[in-house]
């Protein structure tokens, strides 16, 4: 092993940070570390020594932050009970030719966090908006999780009421791509539950929690295994979960080819109607779709 010390060359780096332009009268969107501070780039680091002020989701946890790197700056709350009025004030200070950076406490802004409204209402005023790329845990999550996929599809927070949250999972249940949820660890249980019975017992599901933190943890199991799972686990309350679902498998189209044959076989002796109610019971696939098939069906048998 090699034990000789290596001198990182920070300062080379810095320099290439330094080599591009930061224009004034911009809107600078920076990723913050979603744990360990060491997850900052070199060219955040230089654009926050440059701006005027800083717009956070809460200034307490900016101003610690900032303080780790060596940085004080003005800050401005621009949180999701106020971004319209902080929008007004960033846009006034970007007329004043200044350059504002935009963060959230933990990640990048606007994606599951503050920050939407406001870049849409500096773009609408007509200022430029320069994006520093960072940590996300949704992408850490899903480079971590082994699912094979080409696809993913961000859902972020689910609704808390039941009612809400099951007709979103629904809708999604069909989907192929991965599909990435936030969770709050008070509600992670109940969230688990409903993903089983929405989705089986047999898709792949991956929590990632406290990543990049001392107690980070990324487990995988089948949706039948994962209520256990929690309910065993001492730390399962703590932190923010990101949590992977395996999209709908490809032999979805065998499903649908079955409920074609039953179909064939009720649209024979029962209405179109009838038939799609009663395919729907025995398959489980959604009615309406089954009603347009069988449809379809009658209209060709009859023009046959």
């Amino acid at each position: 092993m090699n034990t000789e010390s290596t001198s990182f060359p920070i300062h080379t780096l810095l320099e290439a940070a330094q080599q591009q332009t930061y224009p004034n009268a911009t809107l600078y969107i920076i990723a913050t570390p979603i744990g360990n501070s060491a997850d900052i780039s070199l060219r955040a680091l230089h654009v926050l020594s440059l701006v005027d002020a800083v717009a956070c989701e809460d200034t307490r946890t900016t101003a610690q932050l900032l303080t780790r790197y060596g940085l004080h700056k003005q800050l401005l709350a621009a949180h999701m009970h106020n971004e319209h009025e902080a929008a007004e004030k960033i846009i006034a200070r970007l007329q004043a030719g200044e350059r504002i950076a935009l963060v959230s406490d933990a990640g990048t802004p606007g994606v599951s966090d503050p920050g939407a409204i406001i870049v849409d209402a500096v773009r609408k005023a007509g200022f430029r908006i320069s994006p520093l790329p960072g940590a996300s845990a949704a992408i850490s999550a899903l480079s971590a999780s082994g699912l094979v996929n080409d696809h993913f599809y961000f859902h972020g927070f689910l609704p808390s009421k039941a009612g809400q949250r099951d007709s979103v999972l629904q809708s999604l249940k069909s989907l192929t791509a991965t599909l990435v949820f936030y969770e709050a660890p008070h509600r992670i249980l109940e969230t688990t539950k409903a993903l089983q019975q929405q989705f089986g017992d047999q898709r792949h599901i991956v929590f990632a929690r406290e990543i990049s933190k001392l107690f980070e943890e990324i487990h995988r199991c089948e949706l039948g295994q994962a209520s256990a799972w929690l309910e065993s686990n001492q730390h399962g309350e703590k932190g923010e979960y990101v949590v992977l679902v395996e999209g709908a498998r490809s032999d979805s189209n065998a499903e649908m080819q079955e409920a074609r044959r039953v179909l064939e076989i009720l649209i024979n002796e029962l209405s179109v109607k009838q038939a799609s109610q009663l395919a729907a019971l025995i398959t489980g696939q959604k009615k309406n779709a089954l009603y347009e098939l069988a449809l379809a069906m009658k209209n060709a048998d009859q023009a046959d």
